[in-house]
């Protein structure tokens, strides 16, 4: 009987068909359902170098089925160890574990036991590749990517750090050193870390585990609150009615150049000249009048500007 590898979003092929779960009404946690897969492991005897090598071959000849889950199961421990080595870094278990099964299967397709190197280790390559993967894919949908380079420096900056923050609690001069060992700047070791160590956090979130607001209800919002709204409509209405108390002040036709040219939008505002011809007068006429409608607005309306910025001060 086959076995299962504990569950996994990855949407690769597993080695092997993972179904993890404890059975229904067995009211098996996930992590015993882990433990038990883990102790089960652990218990399938290891091959002698010359199993191995005769059930390579099997596999490389003939694609022997029977022979490939034989090296597989045999080398699931080897996946569990490295998987539990990477576990610090926040990642379910039982994701790195299936990870590690997928590049398991891969370095069988790829072993040459001509070479005369054990599979274990020609696999364990394979297996922490996809691990190592995993975690930095995990870690965050955004930013620089996953690939081999990020995936290097990503690991190299945390396990230096570590060893320099083991050393000194001087913020400052963590940073100096990491940027010497890196031969950069501390601006851009600081730049570096932010974007390597920035974990993803969903919105969606709980702000306390025993409440019910989430981190998006905690966000600033971009419209006005409904008193700032209230407020700027009574301030909009003021400053409506008090216009149309300076307007009132005017005369007929310096209210008509009002109207026409410094009221109207861009697209219908008349030309002096043709205020002009409309009130028979020069151009330069309809330019006088319009100086003295704005002289006559801005007198009145002088008092009640500096009240309106009294009042939203």
């Amino acid at each position: 009987m086959p076995f299962t590898s504990p569950t996994s979003n990855s949407s690769k092929i597993a080695p092997i068909r993972p179904t993890a779960r404890p059975a229904a009404g067995s009211g098996a946690s996930p992590a015993a359902s882990l433990s038990d897969y883990i102790a089960r492991v652990q218990a399938i005897p290891t091959l002698s170098r010359e199993e191995e090598v005769e059930l390579a071959c099997r596999v490389r000849d003939s694609n022997n089925r029977d022979a490939a889950r034989r090296l597989i199961e045999a080398n699931l421990r080897y996946v569990v160890a490295i998987a539990l080595s990477h576990r610090r870094y926040g990642v379910r278990l039982a994701d790195l574990i299936a990870e590690g099964n997928v590049g398991l299967v891969i370095a069988l397709r790829r072993f040459d036991p001509s070479r005369g190197t054990r599979f274990v280790t020609y696999a364990a390559h394979w297996i922490r590749a996809y691990v190592l993967g995993h975690v930095i894919r995990a870690w965050s949908i955004v930013g620089v990517g996953a690939g081999p380079l990020r995936s290097k420096v990503f690991f190299r900056l945390r396990r230096e750090k570590a060893r320099i923050l083991a050393s000194t609690n001087d913020a400052a001069e963590a940073t100096a050193r990491l940027a010497e060992r890196f031969g950069t700047t501390p601006d851009k070791i600081l730049m570096l870390a932010q974007r390597l160590e920035a974990r993803d956090v969903s919105l969606d979130a709980k702000v306390f585990d025993d409440g019910t607001a989430t981190l998006v209800d905690t966000l600033a919002a971009g419209s006005p609150t409904q008193e700032e709204a209230y407020s700027g409509c009574e301030r909009g209405a003021a400053v409506v009615a008090r216009v149309r108390q300076a307007m009132e002040k005017l005369d007929p036709r310096e209210r008509f150049i009002v109207e026409v040219r410094i009221m109207a939008d861009a697209r219908e505002e008349l030309s002096l000249a043709e205020i002009g011809r409309r009130l028979g007068v020069s151009r330069e006429r309809a330019r006088q009048l319009e100086a003295r409608a704005k002289d006559k607005l801005r007198h009145e309306l002088e008092g009640y500007a500096s009240d309106f910025a009294s009042e939203a001060a």
